[in-house]
């Protein structure tokens, strides 16, 4: 147990530096390739784009994996991100890009077959703290990828892609030489009905206790977004950052989100309770991004950080609260379904903030921040709802 989490944690952490290199450059990316200065419409259909390839795949890729086990679904996805990063190095033009984000969608199923591992090698009695320690990882990524994007962006707009390609070769050894199968593969025909991406919204429906839970990670999910969509042209908008000053912004963000997974979940659990854990966190978010969006000076989105994360100091006990409410044969399902859920949130959301950061950008950026506020009261009425046991 102790190689497969230690395999589980480290790919998700080569992972997330692979997709946090990608974030301070996007927006120089595509103005290189379209030769225009108003680019956010186009990190918006981007985003949509790798999000809603994750929605049609995500599902499809869960039930393989219960199917046939985790580990062959995981390198086949590797192997896929680690050629289009290749593809992506060297795409001249703004159609190749969305060829080479819409494979990358399709590739990225690692983090939800991942979670199935985790889910599978964990009492759940431990899940919360091992959430926690996964979302923690890939913070730690964060705190990597989009400094060394940063850095070496400003050198050539393409090397961040040629390292990200590298990452996830190396994720990919390491997946192969030393990740077990945490999951047999059952004896069962398999369903063809699976690659139905539309199959899980009928399989959530006929467990209809799931539909508020996975609506929280519906909203939840799209307040997430905002940032990877509005971050850097906020930044650079509002304080004049350069890729540099963007990618450390990004991996401060990292350190902070790192350090409150690992440490505050379980704690805050603990001590409160699941859902008084995940609406205070929610509370501390909004206070955060009430804050950014009148910060005149860079140095107050340093400051408001350590609070802005705390809105995801819940999340690890709302997937823990998932998990027991399907058995363990369906985990790689219900996995499955919420990555979808985040991938649909994820298809939407981005379209969303990158059309309201292009009205409101003339005269005031940071007004996007205030429509992040509104999806997170708007996840609060569905929290109360939830069905959380006595001593959680």
């Amino acid at each position: 147990m102790n190689k497969s989490l230690s395999v589980i944690f480290t790919t998700v952490v080569l992972d997330a530096v692979g997709i946090g290199l990608i974030f301070p450059i996007l927006p120089a990316l595509i103005r290189s390739v379209t030769h225009v200065s108003d680019v956010a419409r186009w990190i918006g259909a981007l985003t949509a784009l790798y999000a809603a390839m994750q929605f049609v795949f995500a599902p499809m890729v869960g039930a393989l994996s219960d199917r046939f086990g985790r580990r062959p679904v995981l390198l086949v996805s590797l192997a896929g991100a680690t050629i289009d990063y290749l593809f992506l190095a060297f795409a001249p033009t703004l159609w190749m890009l969305f060829v080479g984000r819409a494979i990358a969608g399709l590739t990225s199923a690692n983090m939800a077959v991942a979670q199935a591992c985790l889910a599978d090698i964990t009492p759940e009695e431990q899940r919360t703290h091992r959430f926690g320690l996964f979302n923690a990882m890939f913070g730690i990524g964060f705190v990597i990828g989009p400094v060394l994007g940063g850095l070496l962006g400003d050198h050539w707009l393409r090397l961040p892609f040629i390292l990200a390609a590298a990452l996830n070769g190396c994720n990919f050894l390491l997946a192969l030489l030393a990740l077990p199968e945490t999951r047999a593969p059952t004896h069962q025909s398999f369903d063809p009905g699976a690659f139905n991406p539309l199959r899980p919204l009928r399989w959530l429906s006929s467990m209809k206790h799931l539909l508020p839970v996975i609506s929280v990670f519906f909203l939840l999910s799209a307040t997430g977004e905002a940032y990877g969509v509005c971050w850097a042209l906020w930044g650079s908008a509002a304080f004049h950052w350069n890729g540099l000053a963007i990618g450390l912004s990004l991996g401060v963000y990292g350190i902070c989100q790192a350090l409150a997974q690992a440490f505050l979940p379980g704690r805050a659990v603990k001590a409160l309770g699941e859902r008084a854990a995940i609406l205070i966190g929610i509370a501390g978010a909004c206070i955060a991004l009430l804050a950014m969006a009148f910060a005149t000076q860079g140095w107050m989105a340093y400051a408001i950080m350590p609070v802005l994360v705390l809105g995801g100091i819940g999340v690890p006990a709302l997937q823990s609260f998932a998990t027991r409410q399907v058995s363990e044969s369906q985990q790689g399902q219900l996995q499955g379904v919420i990555a979808s859920t985040i991938s649909l949130a994820s298809v939407v959301a981005p379209l969303l903030f990158a059309a309201l950061y292009f009205i409101w950008q003339q005269h005031w950026p940071g007004a996007v921040w205030l429509s992040v506020i509104a999806l997170y009261v708007l996840a609060v009425p569905a929290i109360l709802g939830l069905e959380f046991s006595r001593n959680a």
